[in-house]
């Protein structure tokens, strides 16, 4: 595909207005081995992608492509990206917590492209369930330093040395690696190093905030109060326990919050990010697994509950907002117990009260479908079985996402429970599709 093609593909894709400096020159390497230095919200996505496209040939039922990333978040955002930028093209996600069976019916026949994590990729691999052959033409390995941190640095030598040879090979890191492990034969390899606009501290306020009492619960309250109530804001805090009683409250309280945390299942964890990206939730309790790998757009606020464990903690909880050149801002949530760390260096001061103002429900609710991809349903099949059955627009239709076997529609909240009884008397695509309101 030339870059021309792979160029008016990239500005497609929605948001996607130009190529930033770092994408441009991955789209024009011609270097079989790249190494790409770039941080979390910079677009390095996007920029593998493109190089990704430009050594693929033309569709043809076997592997072409692989890329192996350290969490199943980071496995399900880039195939969302490259399942649209790559049309034409099979993409097939691989990652722990999803159905072995649906995985291994996904493989047949063969994808062009697969987006996996280590230890799932190998799973199937010693199934037999696929196999890579000599065509495959590009190879990423992407955010390997965490890959390294997160303890795959064994899986990552079976995956090279059972991939073998790839025409392409593509390594990403969010930091300059002192050294490069000599299997990955990255001898002859082209570095491009991002180079943002602004750093992203520039782009970020951090703001103290004194919680009134020892408990800081009444300090987040008010905090929140302080926010508009559609803007999204992500919670952190340092233990499932911790998140579980603070999403409580908050629920409790009237906010329209979500969880997200190690110990929920697969589809809570889905289920939760979505609400969040829609809008029907935009106040996110979190534990740091959400610190890394996800992507979500609009992040204005992140909220420290707890002092975070280290600096490291700290960067990648604060990179949830202020993404790629937009600005964000930062509250840390403080009480006499609290030392703060040298590293955190607030520029300005906060201390909110509660008085009687109530939280605001968010204007948008969800509604849950249960039939997916593998029922052959599709975004497009569901704005229209919205559109034929209701007074809706398609402008107030929110964002819509599709699963292996259940879609999520966010639409307005005052609008759910007659939109629910109204497309239950009806057939999608031939089919009887049961829709039912999400409780959030």
């Amino acid at each position: 595909m030339n870059e021309k093609e792979i160029r008016e593909r990239a500005l497609a894709l929605p948001g996607i207005k130009s190529l930033n400096n770092m994408q441009e020159r991955a789209l024009k390497c011609n270097a079989s081995q790249l190494i790409l230095i770039a941080p979390t919200g910079s677009g390095k996505t996007l920029a593998f992608g493109l190089r990704i496209l430009k050594w693929l040939s033309e569709p043809r039922k076997s592997v072409q492509a692989l890329v192996i990333a350290p969490s199943r978040e980071l496995v399900m955002q880039t195939a969302s990206v490259m399942r649209q930028l790559a049309r034409g093209y099979k993409t097939t996600a691989l990652y722990g917590g999803h159905s072995m069976a649906d995985e291994k019916a996904s493989l047949t026949p063969e994808p062009e492209i697969i987006i996996a994590t280590p230890g799932r990729f190998l799973d199937h691999l010693q199934r037999g369930n696929l196999a890579i052959g000599e065509g495959l033409e590009a190879f990423v390995l992407d955010e390997y330093d965490k890959s390294l941190q997160l303890g795959f640095e064994a899986d990552m030598k079976k995956i090279v040395r059972r991939v073998g040879k790839a025409r392409s090979m593509t390594l990403t890191s969010a930091t300059v690696m002192e050294e490069i492990p000599e299997y990955l034969g990255l001898s002859h390899a082209e570095v491009i190093e991002t180079e943002t606009a602004r750093p992203v501290e520039s782009r970020l306020e951090i703001v103290e905030v004194e919680s009134f009492t020892r408990d800081k619960l009444d300090a987040l309250e008010a905090l929140l109060l302080t926010f508009p109530a559609s803007e999204r804001t992500i919670v952190f805090v340092n233990h499932r326990e911790s998140a579980e009683r603070v999403w409580k409250r908050l629920r409790e309280s009237g906010f329209s919050a979500g969880l997200y945390h190690g110990a929920l299942e697969q589809q809570q964890r889905e289920t939760a990010i979505d609400l969040f990206a829609n809008g029907t939730t935009p106040i996110l309790v979190a534990t740091d697994l959400a610190a890394r790998g996800l992507d979500i757009t609009g992040v204005a606020n992140v909220v420290h509950y707890h002092l975070p464990v280290d600096e490291a903690a700290w960067t990648h909880r604060n990179g949830r907002t202020a993404r790629v050149d937009a600005e964000g801002r930062v509250f840390l949530i403080t009480s006499e117990a609290d030392n703060r760390p040298p590293y955190i260096n607030p520029s300005s001061a906060l201390q909110p009260h509660p008085g009687d103002k109530k939280p605001e429900a968010s204007p948008m609710g969800t509604l849950y479908l249960n039939a997916g991809k593998k029922e052959k349903i599709s975004k497009g099949d569901i704005l229209g079985f919205i559109l034929a059955n209701s007074s809706l627009s398609a402008a107030e239709i929110g964002r819509i996402s599709v699963h292996d076997h259940y879609a999520l529609v966010a639409v307005p909240r005052e609008s759910m429970r007659q939109l629910a009884v109204a497309l239950n008397a009806v057939k999608i695509k031939g089919k009887k599709v049961k829709v039912s309101q999400v409780k959030a």
